[in-house]
């Protein structure tokens, strides 16, 4: 090989080398990222809600990390590992913000793509419905049915934006399961409502006679 080449192949290797380095440490800070989101949804659904909101400042920092490669390492931000995570991120700052009836962050103050963010808000609404259960199991409906509205806002608006997939990294797959999760979640919510009232109309004769 004559030194031209060598050199060539010199730098070449030398760029593959770093390259390689930096997707070793996304995939890592990805898979932690996940990680993280997941116990923050954990904790949100055990209504520890100190725990999660500490885990979620954790997976914040992990975000951020990620983020950083937009402008340095742009093929490695937008494989998928790296936009899947950070719509576990986004998904769990929504789902805390949405059963804690705080404004939803938007996709510029999570900093990360809207396809990622769209996918996230569809799936913490999905979540939601375990939080409603747990509500109707405490007695809670007025705030199961608050809770529910905004699942169907949610609904609403993702429905609105029928775009291809390749712009909303399949979202309409997404929403149809939102949607047949909000049918049933409003299915349950009704029929605790009028047990509720059936069971207040009954005390009432009882308390009468």
């Amino acid at each position: 090989m004559n030194s031209h080449l060598q050199t060539l192949s010199g730098t070449i290797r030398a760029v593959l080398d770093i390259k390689d380095a930096v997707r070793e440490e996304a995939l890592r800070q990805s898979r932690e990222l996940v990680r993280l989101s997941a116990t923050t949804v954990r904790s949100i659904h055990r209504h520890e809600f100190e725990n999660a909101q500490q885990g979620l400042q954790e997976a914040a920092q992990r975000a951020a990390e990620i983020i950083a490669l937009r402008e340095s390492h742009p093929d490695i931000y937008y494989a998928g590992y790296a936009q899947d995570a950070l719509k576990e991120y986004a998904e769990a700052s929504l789902l805390l913000a949405l059963v804690q009836g705080q404004p939803l962050p938007s996709f510029t103050e999570l900093n990360i793509e809207v396809p990622a963010y769209l996918n996230a808000l569809c799936e913490a609404a999905s979540e939601c419905r375990r939080h409603i259960l747990d509500l109707l199991r405490n007695g809670d409906t007025a705030r199961a049915e608050q809770l529910l509205a905004d699942m169907d806002d949610i609904y609403y608006l993702l429905v609105t934006f029928d775009y291809p997939d390749a712009l909303t990294g399949g979202l309409r797959r997404s929403v149809d399961t939102l949607r047949a999760v909000l049918e049933r979640t409003r299915g349950d919510v009704t029929i605790t409502a009028i047990q509720r009232e059936l069971e207040e109309a009954l005390r009432q004769d009882s308390q009468q006679s």
